[in-house]
């Protein structure tokens, strides 16, 4: 293990590495978790504390993280945070975000010119950003070689066809220019919806609800099993308590129902649950308990 911010595991064939370019505190754990009930934050608080939750002043702590897998002789970037530079003025976080994206990448050995496939689960500011850089003036695909996958549905609610989701908040128009829009110009843009094969281990699934394209990622090699969920799940208690929707879901209750179904199929089948923004180990497994959930052992890396 390189270091915190750069750390690796095997899942069958695969090899997956953690790049984890912030960690810090985000919104109080009430306003971030609608209805979860704050008996639930306190009666977990000795491991939710300090990887997931700080008890003092009661904020979900959380990470800024991307995933890079390789599969089958292809290297996949999985989400790809806020990026530097952007205009992000209904986010005091990601407003003129200046972080070490390309540092770690370096660090990891992942030169941006061998990356393959660009997996965005969602087009929220924090998942898209470095799907771009910087040039002239102007923004280029990150990754030029790429073939960047990217959900219709979101593709579509939050581009220009749609007035930039309707014109609901100003970042949504200035992410799709800078981040989104010239992948399109590039040529490099995939739209898919339903399902969508990667490789012989790797299956994009729609899992609608935080946003009307929102997508999971399955990975499959030998014995191994996982699945990146990106912010359908975006704390533990969520994995507690399901039917709780974070305070950015587009449709909560429809967020709800593709959560259980995919917390459902993971306990079956034993996938390492990988969401894109867990503290700590960033990934768990989750077994049955009653009609919910439990969390069973965390991702350990080599």
């Amino acid at each position: 293990m390189e270091n915190e911010s750069v750390q690796r595991m095997m899942l069958g064939d695969v090899e997956v590495i953690r790049l984890v370019e912030w960690r810090g505190t985000f919104l109080p754990a009430g306003d971030f978790v609608p209805g979860a009930g704050a008996e639930v934050w306190r009666e977990n608080r000795d491991w939710l504390t300090p990887d997931h939750w700080e008890g003092e002043d009661g904020r979900v702590a959380a990470a800024l993280q991307t995933w890079v897998l390789r599969s089958g002789g292809r290297t996949v970037v999985v989400d790809t945070g806020v990026g530097n530079g952007r205009e992000r003025p209904g986010s005091a976080l990601f407003h003129r975000w200046q972080g070490d994206f390309p540092g770690l990448l370096a660090r990891a050995g992942i030169a941006p010119e061998e990356v393959d496939v660009v997996v965005n689960t969602h087009l929220h500011v924090d998942h898209v950003g470095w799907n771009t850089t910087a040039v002239d003036g102007g923004w280029a695909p990150t990754f030029p070689n790429a073939r960047y996958l990217l959900p219709a549905a979101d593709d579509a609610w939050f581009g220009p066809g749609n007035g930039y989701a309707r014109g609901g908040r100003v970042d949504d128009r200035l992410l799709y220019e800078d981040s989104i829009a010239p992948v399109h110009q590039a040529g490099q843009a995939v739209l898919w919806e339903g399902t969508h094969r990667i490789d012989e281990h790797l299956t994009l699934e729609s899992a609608p609800g935080h946003t009307p394209g929102s997508a999971v990622l399955r990975l499959a090699s030998g014995g191994d099993r996982a699945v990146f969920v990106g912010d359908l799940v975006h704390s533990p208690v969520q994995i507690l308590r399901p039917d709780c929707s974070s305070c950015f879901c587009l449709d909560p209750a429809q967020a709800a129902a593709s959560r259980r179904r995919i917390l459902e199929r993971a306990a079956d089948e034993r996938e390492l649950v990988i969401p894109a923004h867990f503290g700590g180990a960033g990934a768990v497994e989750v077994r049955k308990e009653g009609d919910g959930f439990a969390l069973g052992p965390w991702a350990a890396y080599r």
